[in-house]
């Protein structure tokens, strides 16, 4: 690896969620970043580069093959073919950091303290904190799921903002706990229309990411809102099953009851 080589790489991890150089080694840099706890060492091979993650995630190698299938794994890494694949692989590891489980709660406790403290009249009142949770909580939840979803639904791909949902499968009132509720697993990012229906339980997904929908749905009303059985997400991982599990024993209860 030359001095070009090298700057390169720390230039691209710069701008792509890496920001810090940790070690320069003679075939090899080690980039990281304080926004997440991902460490990613870069080598130069023929025209490509090899990269190897190390993270606290054991969540981090599935999805980043599952979400990411250009890539190509290469021994205990990832080869990509050029420095766009590079970037852009930087930037998917970067999202997926600060979205899996162990990262969304981080800071949460804070931001919520942050949010009481910022409240005019600050008083012990355990609805107005009730609220305030609720709040902070669906926003890391709806950040969590934009990155990990890559900014587009779903199932359809559509990735404008303004009409997509963050929708819980196992609903925020019956989780346990807020890890839990703040689970980048436990949801899917979907347009406004697909989110309505999920949300009421009137669609839910098969083990393999299938749309199921239910019999109350009249056929006119599902070709006018553009859905079909043919419909599926675009991957589902392991860790969502659990929680998806739950949205569709739900979901059959209220399609026997309907029958």
């Amino acid at each position: 690896m030359n001095s070009l080589q090298r700057a390169l790489i720390e230039k691209i991890g710069m701008d792509n969620g890496f920001e810090h150089t940790l070690i320069v080694e003679m075939g090899s840099v080690t980039l990281a970043s304080a926004r997440h706890p991902a460490c990613a060492t870069v080598v130069v091979v023929g025209s490509g580069f090899k990269i190897h993650f190390k993270s606290d995630s054991a969540s981090l190698p599935p999805e980043l093959l599952c979400s990411s299938p250009a890539e190509q794994q290469a021994g205990d890494g990832l080869r990509v073919a050029d420095e766009a694949a590079l970037a852009a692989l930087l930037r998917r590891t970067a999202g997926l950091c600060c979205a899996l489980p162990s990262q969304i709660a981080v800071g949460y406790d804070r931001a919520v303290a942050e949010a009481l403290a910022a409240l005019p009249c600050r008083t012990a009142d355990t609805e107005i904190e009730r609220f305030v949770r609720l709040r902070v909580g669906q926003q890391k939840f709806r950040q969590a799921l934009l990155e990990y979803w890559r900014g587009s639904c779903a199932v359809t791909g559509v990735a404008l903002p303004e009409v997509l949902r963050a929708s819980h499968a196992k609903p925020w009132a019956e989780c346990s706990s807020d890890a839990e509720r703040l689970d980048v697993f436990n949801g899917f990012l979907l347009i406004a229309n697909l989110d309505a229906l999920f949300d009421r339980f009137l669609i839910s997904f098969d083990d393999q990411g299938g749309l199921l929908i239910s019999p109350q749905l009249p056929v006119i009303d599902l070709q006018q809102l553009g859905i079909h059985s043919g419909m599926r997400l675009r991957w589902l991982a392991t860790e969502h099953q659990k929680y998806l599990g739950f949205h569709r024993s739900v979901y059959e209860a209220y399609s026997i009851a309907a029958r």
